[in-house]
């Protein structure tokens, strides 16, 4: 079998920091781990060709030389996914799909004309495609409710991928989280008991990276890292003398719960791992929004002292927020950012709360009739959509705080001045953990950083000197971070012009979205309560469209 695997083309997005990888000579941010692991649950008499269509493209002798065609791919990458099942189609090839969007949304790939849908996990679901494909099955959905052994997952295909392309490389140490929040969908797609892989086994992949060059950061791409703190524990310790004994190659990233900070010994231990940074899903500092999500995990303990402690230990903090929750009070948007000021959170991810498919929350607003379908988050896949429900309060009023908010946070001015002082909060080990660039671009990315922030910007240029002469008097061991976290702003400043054009143009009146309102109104029982709050929403956008 020749098979040629495809990944779709990103967007532009918060995550997706365009114009830093172009000033660092790179195509993306991260290699697609989900479908270099296929690859490598694939017969090894296949023969395999390979494309991240963010790094480049396929040819069209590749498309000539194929029989089959492999799609890997989340909400985000929606229209080019779909463009590539349907080329697929008319040129007679047979098409296979995978990925989180397809498993959550199967109709989709189906209307497209994709003819095998490989869902949920594929150590279990591969194998049914391939005993398929030996019975001369030309089309199914192959489906498992069980939950696989993730020790039994292969070392991806690492050898498939460009790696100078790459800003950072990727490994998967566990999937599922234990916590139960409502809008998640990560419980959905894994389950709430975190299966873990072994540490020898996550040490041989990075045994394979080292072997094949690799040198720089690396993100440990677990939903909740220290979901199975039992089994992370055992992992670092043996991680630490790995990395001592190959002199440190890699610095680590990974997601982690806000408990992280209840854990002493698991922060020393990261540290001593050479982690340099953790995203926190932090959402709000709004308790009872908190307790409305069930992220009670957030309540326990003051969320400033959690940040303040994961920071002193040494790690750089990221965070997600979300505005739009049910019973939702006026100014959420301005608590997010006073929040945001207060811990020094240099880039804080800001998004309006979408129902993603299948979830507890999409289950409740169906219940409740509060679903509008011609707005669900597939339309644009990022942070910056509109709810595709009814919400509690206007939906203008949460778009407003959306659009002050994200604008406010990233003004340059502000963003730097938080990434300075979140680098100089952070403690140093001697052994130092921070970000690396590959090998190679350090000094190409500091010559960039120097005549756009340093020459070509006089709102920012004295700034921006005199916080990079007070990180190399006071902290030269975060000067790495810093400089990154320079580097990134020229993707912020660009992506919230973006963001506010997006929100603006759903917010115009669209006859689509309003009669998918009205819709759903109608099958409510509590119609008038509902009515109110639409009626705010219908004569913000009509007054806009009367503007423009």
């Amino acid at each position: 079998m020749k098979a040629l695997l495809l990944y779709p083309l990103f967007p532009q997005s918060f995550w997706s920091y365009d114009r830093p990888m172009k000033m660092a000579g790179l195509k993306s941010v991260i290699p697609p781990l989900g479908i270099i692991t296929v690859a490598a649950l694939l017969p090894p008499d296949w023969e395999i060709r390979f494309c991240d269509r963010n790094v480049s493209l396929e040819t069209d002798a590749d498309w000539d030389w194929c029989d089959l065609v492999i799609l890997s791919a989340m909400l985000v990458q929606k229209p080019d996914f779909h463009a590539l099942i349907q080329k697929a189609v008319r040129l007679g090839k047979k098409v296979a799909v995978g990925g989180p969007y397809p498993t959550s949304v199967p109709q989709d790939a189906l209307e497209s004309g994709a003819d095998y849908l490989i869902l949920d996990e594929g150590e279990l679901t591969v194998p049914k495609f391939l005993e398929a494909l030996a019975q001369g099955k030309t089309a199914g959905i192959f489906r498992s409710i069980d939950k696989p052994d993730v020790t039994t997952s292969p070392i991806p295909r690492f050898d498939l991928l460009q790696m100078s392309a790459y800003f950072m490389m990727a490994i998967q140490f566990s999937r599922g989280c234990p916590f139960n929040c409502e809008f998640c969908d990560i419980i959905t797609l894994y389950g709430r008991k975190p299966r873990t892989k072994e540490p020898s086994q996550t040490l041989a992949e990075l045994q394979t990276l080292y072997d094949l060059g690799w040198r720089g950061s690396l993100f440990i791409v677990d939903d909740n890292f220290i979901g199975n703190q039992r089994n992370v524990k055992r992992f670092l310790r043996e991680l630490i003398p790995w990395m001592e004994q190959h002199n440190y190659p890699f610095t680590f990233i990974t997601e982690a719960s806000v408990n992280l900070a209840e854990d002493d010994e698991l922060l020393q231990l990261m540290i001593a791992a050479h982690f340099y940074a953790v995203f926190l899903g932090i959402e709000t500092p709004d308790h009872d929004s908190l307790h409305v999500t069930q992220k009670v995990q957030n309540t326990r303990n003051s969320l400033v002292e959690a940040c303040s402690k994961i920071n002193q230990a040494g790690l750089l903090i990221y965070a997600g927020f979300i505005l739009g929750f049910d019973g939702e009070r006026t100014g959420a948007g301005d608590r997010i950012q006073a929040f945001v000021e207060e811990t020094h959170i240099p880039q804080p991810m800001l998004g309006i709360l979408q129902a993603l498919p299948n979830t507890a929350l999409w289950s409740r607003l169906q219940r409740e009739h509060r679903l509008v379908e011609e707005m669900h988050t597939t339309a644009t896949g990022d942070q910056n959509a509109l709810m595709n429900f009814i919400p509690t309060r206007a939906i203008a009023e949460v778009a407003k705080e959306y659009v002050e908010g994200f604008w406010m946070m990233y003004e340059p001015a502000k963003y730097l001045r938080r990434s300075f002082q979140q680098c100089l909060n952070i403690s140093t080990s001697t052994n130092e953990q921070t970000m690396k660039l590959p090998l190679g671009k350090g000094l190409h990315v500091v010559a960039q950083l120097i005549w756009h922030q340093g020459i070509r910007r006089p709102e920012i240029r004295g700034q921006f000197w005199q916080q990079l002469w007070q990180i190399l008097l006071k902290k030269p061991q975060a000067l790495n971070i810093y400089l990154f976290l320079c580097l990134t702003g020229e993707h912020f400043w660009e992506y919230r012009v973006l963001a506010r054009k997006r929100i603006t143009e759903q917010l115009g009146y669209d006859p689509l979205i309003v009669s998918g309102l009205r819709e759903n109104v109608k099958q409510r029982s509590e119609e008038s309560v509902i009515e109110s709050k639409i009626s705010q929403t219908f004569s913000y956008s009509a007054s806009r469209s009367n503007q423009n």
